[in-house]
């Protein structure tokens, strides 16, 4: 336990074999129970996961391991959880079969940390204190906010994450949130239960997606510096389809949200602004083929005005829901 509190850990892994052991054998002490998902690996990462599993809770004074279950987990007293997924569902499938583990035990928190070795267990509680301290209802580590941080990032992963990091804003309306596809974060138990997690995308684009519906459903965001650790793995991501992929989840989630909003809040003038400039914008096309420049320019203007009032009417509404944590905070 941690401050009083339960905590789970989902690690995600996918064709992990070399990274995902050592992982297990390092999660923090206060760690109640971890959940590691093989996401149907083609490798020898299930026959790792089964090794430390059994190796760590021997080590918990548990001299038999229990038999598995149906769905390859342990029995309730294992500390690890083994489970293996027989389709591979993507990183966001993997962590919502953690989730779903996690929130049934009772976990009043539950961290995602990454199979493959780039996040550092003994930064875990860095995650977990705005939960247990009740300032937020999610946190997510972020390496955009230390410069420090930031220089151990190749650039072409840099420049991504800026890009990704102001569509995200925009979708999201957590404007202040940087690094969205940074996967080490923690959730309370009360998120869970609110949120359809279910519905919730399976690829990577799962926690751009989580952050619009946390927003919907108002919860608090945590923003917490933490570095990265880059060493021998190999990334999974396919950029030509993910980039166009998530470019569709973000305007279908913006729009999804502008919805919810607007009905069950009445913000109005965000919406308004957005939807007269689209509008705006996309005449200022038609214009400039029928009309000639100066209809294109002054509709252009008119279109970018209305986008700035819906933004920043959408940012002032959500600061409250944002939090930053900084090694300047502790």
């Amino acid at each position: 336990m941690y401050n009083g509190n339960t905590v789970g850990v989902v690690v995600p892994a996918y064709n992990e074999q070399g990274f995902v052991g050592e992982v297990i054998d390092s999660v923090p002490d206060f760690v109640d129970r971890i959940y590691v998902v093989d996401d149907c690996s083609t490798d020898g990462t299930w026959r790792e996961i089964r090794r430390h599993a059994e190796k760590v809770n021997h080590s918990a004074t548990r001299l038999e391991v229990s038999p598995t279950l149906a769905d390859g987990g342990l029995d309730f007293s294992e500390r690890v959880v083994p489970i293996r997924h027989e389709t591979n569902r993507g990183v966001g499938g993997a962590i919502k079969t953690g989730y779903r583990r996690a929130y049934d035990d009772g976990m009043d928190v539950t961290a995602v940390v990454a199979g493959d070795g780039q996040m550092d267990p003994d930064l875990l509680d860095r995650l977990v204190d705005p939960i247990v301290e009740r300032k937020a209802d999610y946190a997510k580590g972020t390496r955009l906010l230390d410069p420090e941080f930031r220089e151990g990032m190749p650039a072409f992963r840099l420049f991504g994450n800026r890009l990704l990091s102001g569509l995200t804003k925009i979708a999201s309306g957590y404007w202040r949130t940087t690094d969205p596809q940074n996967g080490y974060t923690a959730i309370s138990h009360r998120a869970l239960e609110e949120l359809d997690v279910e519905s919730l995308y399976d690829d990577y684009g799962f926690a751009n997606e989580l952050l619009v519906r946390l927003n919907c459903h108002g919860m608090t965001v945590a923003d917490v510096a933490i570095p990265a650790i880059y060493g021998d793995e190999e990334s999974t991501i396919r950029y030509r389809s993910f980039v166009p992929k998530l470019s569709w989840l973000l305007l279908t989630n913006f729009l999804h949200r502008q919805r919810t909003q607007l009905v069950e809040s009445g913000g109005w003038v965000t919406s308004l602004g957005y939807a007269l400039g689209a509008v705006g914008l996309l005449a200022a096309v038609v214009a400039g083929l029928l009309a000639g420049l100066g209809a294109f320019a002054a509709l252009v203007v008119a279109g970018l005005v209305s986008l700035a009032v819906g933004a920043y009417s959408d940012r002032t509404s959500g600061d409250a829901l944002e939090l930053r944590v900084t090694d300047a905070d502790e």
